[in-house]
């Protein structure tokens, strides 16, 4: 009964909060864009296909060679994070010339360190009501939209995950059910799940580290979830394997202009691997570097006004204790009034985050205040005793937010996307979230075809474009793996054959798709050891994104094609040098390049350690020795796993 008037009370709020905000124009315009659309043309169903694991993807080397010899492309995006690579994703299948380079890697700055939510936002659409501010409301209504087409172009590498929304007085159980309900309804057809009340007890079954004391129930609601970094790399690879010419390490040193006009028409680029410089010739730029946005308008036009009001976001790593497998929390109001998440992730649990205001860096470092905040703030929540040795890895990433001079702190500022053309017709695209960059790339492209009068044989068909690796899959696809691959491990002077276990094969299918057969023929070749004691990282896979993912790094690999890095940056200390000693093999490295790579890493790995307390220091090896023999548990592990 109680249920019933709960349920009766929220649906009156829900219609008079909808009729405020919308008004009629726009709630006819909010079924129209929740409605299924249908495939466009003939053109379309000729082209789009699915890429699956025999698919060819050019090495970096390849691609070098295309961004030099080539004339002029049509396209050069500068960028490689979600949005770069979505443009670049977007303008090829449309059937452009596209070029894209990345000054460091793919996913190398803020799209590898985001709350790894595929998400409206809950917190925009409590604003949008409150404040009854349509543009937070598009938002959240364009991002319920986007949702399902990340889910649908990458099911390996997403999931949907359900949300615990605790209510400690008796009044949140029917404001947040209502905020939660009103969150399906924008998502239309689109929903993941239907969000709905639950008892004392039920919270307490599906998240048991809960605190149960004053609990009167709690709001569920669905979201999707994803491996950032792995879906950037992997939008930069169905690039390439399209036919867009994109490489990792090269960098803009200039801007190339036409002297009668003034009109962009490429740039001056190097790379940073060796240190090589040209010139790429284009018909249209845009600029897709992030926080380092104005940075390069600053190249186009040293007087350009600052565009970019940089926010940063930590986030902490915590064992899998702290959350249950298949349930994540969020924190809707904090002491400060920020909204805190705590999500399962990869076998572990992550924390976070914070907003505020901070300068542009290539290499953000959490503080230790911002990573207190976070525990002090779930501690409140939880039976689990929140301690600071409990940290494995901790990060900070700068969220470019489009300036708006009337708002004095980042968190109230819209996180939509802007468009911009310089005089000279440099296409720059900022702001915006994870969750929308195949809508912004698609805004960018529409843009600089605009700019540029660039002749496409196809209208934007990205909505329906599966990711490399996402043809055949299916969640059984482990059991494929585990059945019929074994892997082949050196250990000391024989090899020993050992079937693939259910971890490995599990963490093969959701981080590669069907290309895990690729990583499976290389663990079978020899390279099947685990990387690190507890997680299912294995040497094929440093192989595997050496040939076939453009890693150039130490820290390509640890960070951004396993993760290692982020989810216990202490253990990836020992696994750092048999990293480097696989890369040296398959790179031919010398020396030098061997201690370089090595320094570089550990320079990486301690801002991801920083502020761990002295009792759990311990476990991390001295960089010296890090860098030559590795720590003694490592090498004992070496020998046996």
């Amino acid at each position: 009964g109680y249920q019933r008037r709960v349920r009766g009370t929220a649906s009156i709020l829900t219609r008079k909060a909808l009729a405020k905000i919308l008004g009629v124009g726009i709630a006819t315009s909010l079924f129209a864009f929740t409605r299924t659309k249908a495939t466009t043309s003939e053109n379309k169903k000729e082209f789009l296909k699915k890429l699956d694991n025999s698919t060819y993807v050019p090495t970096r080397a390849e691609q070098l060679k295309t961004l030099k010899k080539d004339k002029v492309f049509d396209l050069l995006v500068i960028g490689g994070g979600a949005t770069g690579t979505g443009v670049a994703l977007d303008a090829v299948t449309r059937g452009l010339k596209v070029a894209l380079i990345e000054r460091d890697d793919f996913s190398s700055g803020t799209s590898s360190r985001s709350t790894k939510l595929i998400h409206g936002g809950v917190r925009y659409l409590q604003k949008a009501v409150m404040n009854l501010d349509y543009g937070q409301f598009k938002l959240v209504l364009e991002a319920l939209s986007e949702r399902q087409n990340f889910l649908n172009n990458a099911p390996h590498l997403t999931r949907k995950l359900p949300i615990i929304t605790p209510c400690y007085s008796w009044w949140e159980i029917p404001y947040y059910w209502v905020g939660l309900k009103m969150y399906d309804l924008l998502s239309g057809t689109k929903k993941l799940g239907r969000a709905g009340y639950i008892d004392r007890d039920e919270s307490l079954r599906r998240f048991p580290m809960l605190a149960g004391e004053d609990l009167k129930g709690a709001v569920v609601y669905y979201d999707g979830q994803m491996n950032d970094s792995r879906v950037n790399v992997g939008l930069a690879l169905t690039a390439a394997a399209y036919g867009a010419a994109v490489c990792n390490h090269v960098e803009v040193t200039s801007l190339l202009k036409e002297k009668e006009t003034g009109k962009i028409k490429g740039a001056t680029v190097r790379d940073t691997i060796n240190g090589d410089q040209w010139n790429i010739q284009a018909k249209a730029v845009v600029n897709a570097t992030g926080p380092f946005s104005d940075f390069v308008r600053l190249l186009d036009n040293p007087n350009a006004p600052k565009m970019i009001c940089p926010s940063s976001g930590v986030h902490v790593v915590l064992p899998d204790y702290y959350s249950p497998e298949g349930m994540g929390l969020i924190i809707p109001k904090t002491k400060d009034g920020r909204v805190v998440f705590m999500l399962p992730w990869e076998g572990k649990t992550i924390a976070g985050t914070t907003d505020s205001s901070v300068e542009i860096t290539d290499h953000p470092s959490p503080h230790e205040n911002e990573i207190q905040f976070i525990l002090e703030s779930i501690s409140d929540f939880l039976t689990v005793q929140v301690r600071r040795q409990d940290v494995l890895s901790a990060w900070s990433g700068i969220r470019p937010l489009a300036l708006e001079l009337n708002s004095a702190d980042t968190a109230s500022i819209s996180r939509d996307h802007v468009v911009s053309t310089s005089e000279s017709g440099l296409v720059t695209i900022a702001g915006g979230k994870w969750t929308t960059y195949r809508r912004m790339a698609k805004d960018a492209v529409d843009q600089a075809i605009k700019v540029a009068n660039l002749t496409t044989r196809r209208d934007c068909i990205t909505d329906q474009l599966p990711l490399l690796g996402a043809k055949g899959w299916s969640p059984s696809l482990f059991c494929q793996l585990a059945q019929n691959y074994y892997r082949l491990k050196h250990q000391r002077h024989f090899f020993n054959k050992e079937n693939i276990s259910q971890d490995i094969a599990q963490h093969l299918s959701n981080a590669y798709g069907t290309r895990a057969y690729l990583v499976c023929d290389i663990a079978q070749d020899g390279f099947g050891k685990r990387l690190a004691h507890g997680y299912p990282f294995l040497e094929a896979e440093v192989v595997y994104a050496i040939r076939y993912e453009m890693a150039e790094t130490a820290i390509d690999v640890l960070a951004r094609r396993l993760r290692l890095a982020f989810l216990d940056s202490t253990t990836c200390y020992g696994a750092l040098k048999r990293t480097v000693k696989i890369m040296a093999g398959q790179l031919n490295w010398d020396e030098a390049r061997i201690k370089k790579e090595t320094e570089m890493a550990l320079e990486t790995l301690q801002m991801m350690t920083v502020g761990r307390v002295d009792e759990d220091t311990r476990h991390k090896p001295d960089p010296a020795t890090a860098s030559s023999d590795g720590s003694k548990a490592q090498e004992e592990y070496d020998a046996t796993v």
